[in-house]
């Protein structure tokens, strides 16, 4: 993605001063939900060497491959909790909305989040109705 591309977490920011530096590793995400916007962004990109770093240890997949026809369209955040630069965890309820096989359709989840090291990682997820 270039500079001028608006980044796909919907923030509003050009990809290179949003989720681009997260995702290489040159800046690391503050908050929970920014942690959760920069995952959406990786699997937009496919990037999928990010998803696993930021992934628990404990509950990581041992790889991870992402459907190539699946495309995904944007991302709605519906609700934080906590999460915040001084908290240790943090929940982010979202809606993600895709194209595949051509339907449209979304994954609603409330995603968990916690620190190691310091660093902000998902631990895991519960589909909402």
């Amino acid at each position: 993605m270039g500079d001028a591309k608006p980044c796909p977490c919907r923030r509003g920011e050009p990809f290179d001063a949003c989720c681009g530096p997260i995702l290489t590793g040159e800046r690391a995400a503050p908050t929970a939900e920014t942690l959760m916007r920069s995952r959406y962004t990786a699997y937009v990109v496919g990037d999928t060497g990010y998803l696993l770093r930021s992934w628990h240890p404990d509950t990581r997949p041992k790889g991870l491959e992402l459907d190539p026809d699946q495309r995904w369209l944007f991302l709605e955040i519906v609700r934080t909790e906590r999460g915040g630069p001084f908290d240790d965890n943090g929940t982010v309820e979202f809606v993600a909305h895709y194209r595949l096989d051509g339907s449209r359709d979304s994954m609603h989840e409330v995603s968990t989040f916690v620190r190691v090291d310091g660093a902000w990682v998902y631990l895991d997820g519960v589909f909402a109705a």
